[in-house]
């Protein structure tokens, strides 16, 4: 189906210069499982038109529906075919530069989803065929017939008609009754207006942090989400880019590119948008040494959870109640590309949801409360809980192996606390051949200890390396020392400087 939609795409792809437009070129894919999307958009080009379009076979079939549709059956509405649209398209809005193929403004009027009434594939090829429309302002059947070619004419008109059912309305014209757009509520004059001016990128912020508890946080007043395995990303778009950061600031575009076209695609101006990248395992729990591998391997099938949105179109939401800043990121993802997942919550029940997400073998929980701000640095606003202990440590040593051809027997580690680094145990286990490698080229020696207190025993065999290559550890619990019981080698952590690798202060009992 994709060699289908590629192929089809070409006409489309040959009439846009997409350097100068803003239009997707059409390089999204969809599951089986999540097609059947439906839009109508409004275009004032050199004649004002309403754009039909119904997902087939990863692309959007289209009709230009001159005086737009109607819900009067009596009424037929002529509907010109035009070139098959890329999936993409059923999410823009917004200006096409003068001198390009349909330049003018395009609105996004009516989406949902439709239904095909019998084998729609055959009935397009004979020139007839019946839907059903789910939308939020068309519904219920329509048909499409195609009238007889006249003389050298070049283009299929065809004729739009809505059925006789409880949807039908002779005294309801949609064209006079909606003219705003269903996704932002503009209209024309808006979506032009705001067009001409330039979209700034926003600026990275840091992001807020979760606080440790033991437990989650009771009643009502907290929003609990499911707690990722990933790297978290602050991503500025406007214009149509993107860049992507990591929580200290460090631009990985070049890392997550899928992610950040995925995210300029959305249907805004501009943005800045929090959230986790990860890769997900075969029953969708995120993975970060999947995470790891399809870095390395350049592989596409990263997601974008987003859990929260700071800015939007230039308006600074970060002072809002966190529920109507996701309420906000609900609508603008609504018809995300695949590369991007909402990230929602349950209100309350924080002690069950955790209870249901270690059952499931999740990391844990994040819940926050519903009508706080957003802001930089650790809050105990937003608190996490996890099923296991899972942290990031510094490497300050190593233990020599006596085993041939392994550089190392265990990883000393430490965390920093009042300026110090601080002793936190040894990890052996949980390394691949490929990890040990990977680990060893990055170790740097030094002559003596970076570590505040070292205890004898471990001094004894020690081998120091300066204290720069951040890990990431699942354990089983902490001593009263803090020192980690069960450690084992999750990966290696090269988005987070060592400074930052800081000994967190518990909520609700002792580290």
């Amino acid at each position: 189906m994709i060699a289908r939609a590629a192929a089809s795409l070409e006409a489309y792809r040959a009439k846009r210069d997409f350097s100068r437009t803003r239009e997707p070129r059409g390089d999204e894919a969809r599951d089986a499982a999540e097609q059947g999307a439906y839009v109508v958009q409004k275009h004032r080009a050199r004649r004002t038109h309403f754009d039909l379009r119904l997902e087939l076979d990863g692309v959007l079939k289209s009709w230009a529906v001159t005086r737009g549709p109607s819900l009067d059956p009596s009424e037929k509405r002529l509907a010109v075919r035009t070139e098959d649209h890329p999936l993409e398209y059923g999410r823009f809005e917004g200006n096409i530069a003068a001198g390009e193929y349909g330049a003018g403004e395009v609105m996004l009027w009516d989406r949902g989803h439709w239904s095909p009434q019998g084998d729609v594939r055959r009935g397009i090829e004979e020139g007839h065929f019946k839907f059903t429309l789910a939308g939020e302002r068309l519904r219920g059947g329509f048909a499409l017939t195609r009238l007889p070619r006249r003389g050298k004419e070049r283009r299929e008109n065809w004729l739009l008609v809505k059925e006789k059912d409880r949807f039908a309305d002779r005294a309801c014209d949609p064209v006079h009754e909606w003219t705003k757009s269903v996704a932002s509520g503009r209209g024309f004059a808006e979506i032009a207006a705001e067009d001409e001016r330039p979209a700034h990128l926003p600026k990275f912020r840091a992001p807020q942090l979760a606080t440790l508890a033991a437990a989650p946080p009771t009643g009502r007043d907290w929003l609990h989400e499911i707690k990722f395995d990933g790297y978290r990303a602050i991503v500025a778009a406007a214009g149509g880019t993107a860049r992507v950061y990591t929580r200290s600031g460090l631009d990985w575009t070049d890392k997550f590119r899928r992610i950040a076209e995925a995210v300029a695609q959305l249907p805004m101006r501009s943005a800045l948008v929090d959230g986790e990248i990860v890769a997900t395992d075969e029953c969708g729990r995120s993975d970060f040494g999947r995470l790891q591998k399809a870095l390395e391997t350049h592989a596409d099938s990263l997601v974008f959870y987003v859990f929260d949105l700071l800015e939007i179109d230039g308006e600074d939401i970060a002072k809002a109640p966190l529920e109507q800043r996701k309420a906000r990121l609900a609508e603008l993802t609504r018809e995300a590309p695949a590369a991007i997942r909402y990230s929602d919550h349950v209100r309350g029940e924080g002690p069950r949801f955790l209870e249901e997400c270690c059952r499931m073998r999740l990391e844990g929980v994040v819940s926050k409360r519903a009508d706080r701000p957003y802001v930089s640095g650790r809050r105990l606003s937003w608190i996490k809980t996890k099923c296991i202990g899972r942290d990031e440590f510094v490497v300050g040593g190593y233990r020599p192996s006596a085993k041939k051809g392994r550089p190392f027997a265990s990883l000393l580690l430490g965390e920093y606390e009042d300026g110090v680094l601080r002793y936190r145990g040894r990890v052996g286990a949980g390394f691949s051949d490929a990890d040990l490698g990977q680990v060893a080229e990055r170790l740097e020696a030094r002559k003596n200890s970076p570590f505040a207190e070292l205890p004898r025993d471990i001094a004894r065999a020690a081998r120091y390396v300066e204290p720069r290559l951040v890990v990431e550890i699942a354990y089983a619990e902490r001593t009263s020392e803090g020192v980690l019981r069960h450690p084992r080698f999750v990966a290696l952590r090269e988005d987070k400087p060592a400074k930052e690798v800081r000994a967190a202060p518990r909520r609700g009992g002792k580290r």
